[in-house]
């Protein structure tokens, strides 16, 4: 084998100089062969051609590709190691050294490798949007503590795609309410909704993926893009790409964002701290297309051609529910209390995310704070307002003792209920007692029972007295009279004028 270097000289002498291959040959000492068969070859660099030695391993190489496949789909702990298959190709007659059939898993692993990096390589077109053109949406994750607890939050991602405005919501769930509420807050802070909007194929969004673009969606995220009047367009089955700039977002702020949360006491102060910190940031990250400009300045334009925000979108997810003779309705493993009226009925439950409402024939019949169970093997929890269990007591005053919703009642009705509890009937006074509420305000009537307390002895009469006197109404002033009103002939009170109704024939 020559060198490159005699390659060079060889070429140069006969296609520049003109010298004949004898005349190479007998300089060089080459055959005129060897000479010929450099100066044809288009193959500058001469190498030695790979070696192809024979092997024991040769007859059982696709056995063993065919065993390295399907190990590679199997989980990492249950995976065979390379000895364990180089004991299983001994039991098929293979008798050569364990060296070769590592050495073949080692090349096999690093081909594999290769052509999944390749693979992943991807050519891309940039994409440029006008202003109030579209938005972009993912939801991501993050971790937070608050009041305490550790807790890992479903966090909404918004980025506006001209300027680059993006804004984040965290919330317990990815459910339907909790993506309407973030899209009525997103489109606050933005000052407008775009003309189209951004999204993968997430289930709240979309109930079925068909060819091409095809998708069958959701009913109710159709409604809510109606409402806010813009497009939803979505991507491609597992083409993230499509949306990147959101998911830009998203990974910034997994990686940089909540590595520096503070400790907060609710999810208030986890969204109003995330709106905090994407307006800080707009004012200090500049345009990736005009770096003279923050991304604060090309949102403040850009805001200009946003179609003004509507009303916010009443983003509830209903579902029916029947009422148990205990005056409870099970939602996502808790229990609310309704008025005692609507037992063992159906009735309309519509799921906000910080409330949930219960709705009968139209109108709307108790409400109550959304409570979240994230530990699944706990039971839940049951929510009670001791209003809804008054028509209840009023047929059952004895269930005051021990009813559990009554452990609610502020401090002052539980202190005149244990006085009352002693009496004879006592349980059927604090009855009555409780029923006032439906009748005054519940201030009202905790300032009447302070004051009966006061007295020393209280009672059912002394509470409604105290009430009555709370409530009584000033009289009014008397009226003026007008002149023409005035009496100007006072009758006089004479009964003997009755007497010439009598006739003459009376007998006194």
């Amino acid at each position: 084998m020559i060198d490159v270097a005699l390659v060079s000289v060889i070429r140069r002498w006969h296609f520049r100089e003109g010298k004949p291959i004898r005349d190479i040959a007998r300089r060089t000492g080459l055959s005129r062969n060897t000479v010929r068969k450099y100066l044809n070859t288009k193959e500058l660099d001469p190498k030695y051609p790979s070696r192809n030695s024979p092997s024991k391993l040769d007859d059982y190489s696709q056995t063993l590709t065919n065993w390295l496949h399907r190990e590679s789909r199997r989980h990492r702990k249950q995976r065979k190691t390379v000895k364990t298959l180089y004991a299983d190709l001994l039991l098929l007659g293979y008798d050569g050294s364990y060296d070769r059939v590592a050495a073949f898993a080692r090349q096999w692993r690093q081909k594999q490798y290769v052509a999944k990096q390749q693979t992943g390589k991807q050519a891309y077109i940039p994409l440029r949007f006008a202003p109030g053109e579209a938005f972009q949406f993912d939801w991501g994750d993050g971790w937070a503590v608050i009041a305490g607890k550790r807790i890992r939050l479903q966090v909404a991602h918004f980025k506006l795609s001209s300027s680059r405005a993006f804004y984040l919501r965290a919330y317990v769930t990815q459910t339907h309410e909790m993506l309407f509420d973030a899209h009525n807050h997103a489109f606050r802070v933005f000052g407008g909704v775009p003309e189209r909007g951004i999204y993968d194929n997430m289930k709240t969004a979309v109930d079925k993926i068909g060819r091409g673009k095809e998708r069958k969606v959701n009913r109710r995220f159709q409604t809510m893009v109606s409402h806010y009047l813009f497009e939803a367009d979505f991507c491609n089955a597992a083409a993230g790409w499509e949306k990147g700039q959101v998911e830009k977002v998203v990974q910034d702020a997994r990686n940089g964002l909540w590595q520096n949360a503070p400790t907060f006491k609710s999810l208030d102060d986890v969204n109003d701290w995330l709106e905090a910190q994407c307006k800080d940031r707009w004012q200090h990250i500049k345009h990736p297309e005009q770096s003279t400009r923050t991304v604060a300045d090309v949102w403040l334009e850009e805001r200009l051609v946003l179609m003004p925000k509507p009303v916010d979108f009443d983003g509830y997810v209903e579902t029916m529910k029947r009422v148990s003779s205990t005056c409870l309705i099970n939602f996502e493993r808790n229990r609310y209390s309704v008025p005692a009226s609507f037992a063992n009925q159906p009735l309309s439950l519509h799921a906000y995310p910080r409330r949930i409402e219960m709705i009968a024939e139209g109108v709307l019949i108790a409400q109550h704070d959304r409570v979240f169970n994230r530990d699944h093997g706990c039971s839940g929890q049951t929510i009670y307002n001791w209003r809804h269990y008054l028509a209840v007591v009023q047929r059952k005053p004895g269930a005051l003792r021990n009813g559990a919703p009554f452990d609610e009642l502020p401090e002052s009705f539980k202190y005149l209920q244990k006085i009352l509890l002693r009496r004879l009937g006592g349980d059927r006074e604090m009855a009555d007692v409780l029923a006032l509420v439906l009748q005054h305000s519940e201030s009202d009537v905790e300032r009447a029972i302070n004051e009966a307390l006061k007295a020393g002895m209280p009672s059912k009469q002394h509470v409604i007295n105290c009430l009555n006197r709370q409530t009584e109404q000033v009289r009014p002033d008397p009226l003026v009279t007008s002149d023409q009103l005035t009496l100007h002939q006072e009758p006089q009170a004479n009964t003997q004028r009755y007497d010439q109704l009598r006739g003459t024939d009376y007998a006194h």
